[in-house]
């Protein structure tokens, strides 16, 4: 597996009685940046992003419950579980306060957080996420496929799985890893997710509430998610920007990492992308 250069690994264990394995970099006095992964993935998922971000950011990308090496608990696979993880997370490496940055689900883990610990969030970053997915016809389709699945799980499904997410090639080493960590994953972790998250979220009448400032990246070529409601959320977060990504689908920074670092960075210094 190629990892970043300057990342350390690590585990940690949560007040919520998980174990959690992570990546941390950067510096330990800078502004942290918390990293959160999407449905069946690992912090590997911003091994693009981690080697161009200035090392003055102290950054984490854990993995999450369920997934890569972390804890495999038999329940539970809520978004309230996922956010208390967060919550507990950042106690256990002794940070305040974040930037949480979230793909696709992770970043309605991310959102979740931002309602619910907003003390915890200094700034909020969705890449390629969805408001809710509860009104998603292809992800309901998909989901009798997820929901029938038992272990093993078959690499071909999960390849097919990962493609299906992207618009343009990613590097086939990158691709190879990728689907060797989504294979970590159970059957069970693969359902309960589905089920306690993609299918059940929906914090759209909450969005309102949202105090800290927020950056929605969004690819023009995302096949899951519509522009529509991108625009719609950029207007219901009451400080957010909406940028959108040309010739760019859905997951950003597997496909355009230097452009997602560049506008995190600026976002971070309080500049409005342009």
């Amino acid at each position: 597996m190629h990892q970043p250069d300057d990342v350390q690994f690590t585990t940690t264990r949560l007040s919520t009685g998980l174990r959690v394995h992570y990546a941390e970099q950067g510096n330990p006095t800078g502004e942290a940046i918390v990293f959160l992964h999407a449905y069946v993935d690992s912090w590997f998922s911003y091994s693009r992003v981690l080697p161009l971000l200035s090392a003055e950011y102290h950054a984490f990308a854990p993995d999450q419950r369920g997934h890569g090496d972390s804890d495999k608990p038999e329940c539970c696979y809520t978004a309230d579980d996922y956010a208390a993880d967060v919550d507990a997370f950042m106690d256990a490496v002794r940070v305040e306060k974040a930037t949480l940055v979230g793909d696709s689900s992770g970043g309605l883990i991310a959102q979740r957080v931002a309602l619910d610990y907003p003390h915890r969030v200094s700034r909020l970053v969705l890449i390629g996420s969805p408001t809710t997915l509860v009104n998603n016809d292809a992800v309901r389709e998909l989901g009798q496929e997820m929901l029938a699945l038992e272990d093993p799980i078959s690499p071909d499904f999960v390849q097919e799985f990962v493609l299906g997410t992207i618009h343009d090639p990613v590097p086939e080493e990158f691709l190879k890893t990728t689907v060797s960590e989504s294979l970590k994953v159970p059957a069970s972790v693969w359902r309960d997710y589905y089920e306690g998250v993609v299918l059940t979220v929906d914090d759209t009448a909450r969005l309102g509430e949202i105090g800290t400032p927020t950056l929605i990246l969004w690819g023009e070529q995302d096949a899951l998610l519509p522009r529509d409601e991108q625009e719609w959320r950029a207007v219901a977060i009451p400080d957010a920007t909406l940028k959108v990504y040309p010739e760019t689908g859905h997951l950003a920074h597997w496909v355009r990492p230097e452009w997602v670092v560049r506008d995190l960075e600026a976002f971070m210094r309080g500049e409005h992308p342009a």
